[in-house]
């Protein structure tokens, strides 16, 4: 089914882009400021921190081969060499000595927010985290840093970083392999997605000038918006690509900014995008740690509504990028609301993704999974702090929360005068976050106002949110979600509430024991349990699905179950296996699908990008054997090796088929399944 049939969903009320840059809700002009930074190339002088570190010895030694301008790197309190560069005992110090431009921060998600600070203080032009597993409350503390100032732009965290093709300038660790250069700018959270097309522009003859990560972490250093206005003004750049998924506005900032863009520009560059998770299930946490809607939030399906209208071109899957963007720039012009949902296969291989490498890898870290309490645990937390409760419900109820505003890239209240968070009726109010108290605070006055309180309300509200506030900080949750409602002694009490945590400030610092200790896996799905303690992220969806799925990357994963909904399929499940899958993972993975009754066919999409597609061949022939699996598979390899995977599959002797288009392996598993 065409999105053009989907229901159209009432948007948020949303401030003009031309309007909106302006307003306390955005980024603070000062960090805008820093956007130049993010035009690396040839000139580009980089450090590392965590310099020594595996991670970082492998990936230095790849990038400064493809030619990166590399002056050393950091290890705390240490002095000498390390691969011919030299190190340095503090960032300052690096600073002072080899004037880099910008960092790469390779350590570890619970010292990302101290390093990162590091460079800020040292004021190192353009810092990128690429680390996963960052509190969130860290980073909300680090932005409140970086809107002060004007000199350092983030990048990150969890993200592949930034990369020129055409200055040979990579920070991060983005598969070489993929990359050619040539002119069109992409801008993803999405790793996977990303790699995904990047070769799809490289097979297409396109090559790419700039790549920028935005990451699937909640708050991000760098966003689409940000991205856009730097492709806007760069001379190489002559398409856009723009790879979004579920969670957040900044799909909905963008498709403000293209349209702004469109109206002001006379010959506009071609846009062309892309929305994982149209077929995510609401309220759950998609792979990444920022794959989840808030309340009052659009959903994919808006936020592909959004960018078609706005004038962008609209993909349904990676493979179509490089085709529809090469049609396009030849036209001349991009053509508002044209889609691929029913374009032409994928395109012909080319030789940039078939060398056989061994690329270096992101810090291993387990999955994201955050914490959402049951409603007796959030009311006794309520209670704890003085908040009066009651399980009832009332008509007359309004909806009250505290969660992070991305756009802002701070808390914010998020209010609605009627029960529920409709997009519609719900409004963001973000504030600082050093507040520390909110007595006479004009934010409170402006959430009275719209909620239609009383004036004898004020008091009784100030309180409601301070409390939820000390919570928040205090337990690093990600939001608080409230529905709130006057007692018949006209008190304003809580009649239900939802609290999620950061599973980040347990996992990766040891911080929340007591939150986290609430949890109780026997009451979740056993599947997804069992996964999880293989680092895996298995999502059970719901309904009559026959297919299950295997994907490395949580974007690509939803995108896999969106394009496989398109073509008529049932998806039984999610599976992102992390970026960078193994042999025991792919093995791990088919015992948990396997396990679901409902499996008739089984899709492993993997883009062999850090993983190669050899590898993973390997892998699934070994765990197709090792577990008798009677089920068939359709193996669609892409990316690293993928013609030696293709070979080893076809190869096998086992129920296996291998594909390298998505379309031809789409439509055989979904036949395989009895689906057609």
């Amino acid at each position: 089914m065409s999105l053009h049939c989907l229901p159209r969903r009432v948007p948020q009320a949303r401030v003009p882009f031309a309007a909106k840059q302006f307003s306390t809700s955005a980024r603070t002009a000062s960090y805008a400021e820093t956007l130049p930074n993010l035009k690396i190339g040839v000139h580009t002088r980089v450090l590392f921190q965590g310099f020594t570190g595996k991670q970082a010895t492998a990936n230095v030694k790849e990038s400064l081969e493809w030619g990166t301008k590399i002056v050393g790197g950091v290890k705390p309190g240490v002095e000498g060499e390390h691969l011919g560069l030299p190190v340095f005992p503090s960032v300052k110090a690096a600073h002072n000595q080899a004037k880099p431009d910008a960092s790469a921060i390779y350590v570890p998600g619970n010292q990302t927010a101290k390093a990162v600070e590091e460079a800020i203080e040292a004021e190192i032009p353009l810092v990128v985290a690429v680390a996963e597993h960052v509190p969130i409350h860290d980073i909300l503390r680090i932005h409140s840093m970086l809107q002060t100032q004007s000199k350092t732009r983030l990048v990150g965290a969890n993200c592949p970083g930034i990369i020129s093709a055409i200055g040979k300038c990579r920070i991060g660790f983005q598969p070489l392999p993929c990359f050619a250069p040539g002119n069109v700018g992409i801008v993803a959270k999405s790793g996977t997605l990303s790699y995904e097309t990047v070769a799809s522009t490289t097979r297409a003859g396109l090559g790419q000038s700039l790549c920028i990560s935005m990451g699937g972490d909640v708050l991000a250093g760098t966003n689409f918006v940000d991205a856009l206005t730097v492709f806007e003004d760069d001379p190489d750049t002559h398409g856009i690509i723009l790879v979004g998924e579920i969670g957040g506005t900044a799909e909905m900032d963008a498709a403000d900014w293209i349209q702004d863009y469109r109206r002001r520009t006379a010959s506009p560059k071609p846009i062309v995008a892309l929305v994982g998770g149209l077929e995510a299930p609401p309220g759950r946490i998609m792979g990444h740690a920022g794959a989840w809607a808030a309340p009052g939030e659009p959903d994919a399906q808006a936020k592909y509504l959004a960018l078609e209208r706005a004038g962008a071109v609209m993909v349904n899957h990676p493979e179509k990028f490089g085709e529809r963007m090469k049609t396009l720039l030849s036209n001349g012009a991009s053509r508002p609301g044209t889609n691929s949902f029913s374009g032409a296969g994928s395109p012909k291989r080319g030789l940039h993704v078939m060398r056989r490498v061994t690329p270096t890898s992101r810090p291993a870290i387990k999955q994201n999974r955050s914490l959402y309490v049951k409603q007796f645990q959030a009311f006794n937390i309520l209670r704890q702090n003085s908040v009066p409760v009651n399980e009832a419900t009332s008509e007359s109820d309004m909806s009250l929360s505290i969660t992070v505003d991305r756009t802002a890239s701070s808390p914010c209240i998020i209010a609605s005068p009627a029960a529920g968070f409709d997009p519609s009726q719900s409004r963001k109010f973000p504030f600082s976050y050093t507040q520390v108290n909110f007595d006479n605070s004009s934010v409170i006055a402006a959430v009275a106002s719209y909620m239609g309180l009383p004036a004898s309300g004020h008091d009784q509200l100030t309180g409601l949110v301070q409390a939820l506030w000390e919570i928040f900080k205090e337990k690093e949750a990600f939001v608080l979600e409230t529905r709130v409602g006057m007692a018949a002694d006209g008190t304003l009490e809580v009649h239900g509430a939802r609290f999620g945590f950061d599973d980040a400030a347990f996992r990766s610092s040891g911080r929340q024991e007591e939150i986290h200790r609430l949890r109780n896996p026997a009451e979740e799905v056993p599947e997804e349990v069992e996964a999880e303690k293989d680092g895996i992220v298995y999502v059970k969806l719901q309904g009559e699905g026959s297919v299950g799925t295997l994907v490395n990357g949580a974007g690509l994963a939803m995108n896999t179950v969106d394009a496989l909904t398109f073509h008529g399929g049932h998806c039984a499940n999610f599976l992102d296996t992390g970026g960078k899958a193994t042999s025991e993972t792919v093995k791990s993975s088919f015992r948990v699908i396997c396990s679901d009754p409902r499996v008739k066919a089984i899709f492993v999409n993997i883009f062999g990008g850090l993983t190669r597609c050899d590898m993973i061949a390997e892998g699934v022939i070994l765990a197709f054997r090792d577990l008798d699996m009677k089920v068939p598979v359709v193996v669609r390899l892409r990316g690293t090796n993928e013609e030696l995977g293709q070979k080893m599959i076809a190869e096998s002797g086992l129920p296996l088929h291998a594909f390298d288009g998505f379309e031809d392996a789409a439509k055989k598993v979904i036949a395989l399944a009895g689906e057609k």
